[in-house]
């Protein structure tokens, strides 16, 4: 694509508005509301989520993550603890989450710090994934290096035949992470780009709400 035209592609906001005089007090009580709109708008993949960390020289590493659960405690997420997103948390526990749903015009941001899962809890979200999923699990070591396709492949289907159906225990290497918030910026898109941007920032035990420039 010419530059000038990838300049020209944009979009006008007009779907809904965001006042910080009308969110709810409690963040989360926000984000389940935005979530539970994306649902009933049959969004793909609501739960995909961007998840930022940083590594031991200061650089910021970014992929999408399907969010798995979250309470007033946090937000969870599961993947390889041995992969490089799980040494860049265990090094610095600080992380950022961002949703985005086009067909709402609506984004979420979310930063905070994430610690383990206890392995219990992992352990029983492992038994409930589908088969093949827990299969693929124990046959990647996330982020290392492979000499080609056919090596998974192959060590799939050993351990397919290794392991029936019930029995496929969860690598060690493989749990949960739990991201507690320390702010959340909610962004709904608007005519002429004069965006909504409402800001919750934890300070002490209360959350604190401003509006921001777009």
């Amino acid at each position: 694509m010419k530059t000038q035209d990838l300049q020209q592609l944009r979009d006008e906001y007009s779907k809904n508005s965001l006042d910080e005089n009308k969110v709810d007090s409690n963040p989360l009580n926000q984000f389940d509301s935005w979530f539970e709109e994306a649902l009933d708008a049959k969004i793909p993949g609501p739960n995909a989520m961007h998840v930022a960390t940083v590594d031991s020289e200061g650089k910021p590493h970014v992929r999408v993550i399907l969010l798995k659960g979250y309470d007033k405690e946090g937000f969870v997420f599961y993947t390889n603890l041995a992969s490089d997103k799980g040494k860049e948390i265990d090094s610095n526990p600080n992380v950022s989450l961002c949703f985005f749903w086009m067909e709402l015009e609506r984004q979420i941001r979310i930063d905070g710090t994430a610690t383990k899962l206890p392995r219990a809890v992992s352990e029983e979200y492992f038994r409930e994934r589908p088969y093949k999923s827990q299969i693929g699990a124990l046959a990647s070591d996330q982020s290392k290096v492979v000499p080609n396709r056919q090596f998974l492949e192959d060590r799939f289907t050993e351990l397919e035949e290794k392991y029936p159906e019930g029995e496929v225990p969860m690598p060690e290497s493989w749990g949960g992470y739990l991201v507690k918030p320390t702010a959340f910026e909610f962004w709904q898109g608007r005519r002429s780009r004069l965006h909504d941007r409402v800001k919750y920032e934890l300070e002490g035990s209360n959350w604190s709400i401003k509006r921001l420039s777009p």
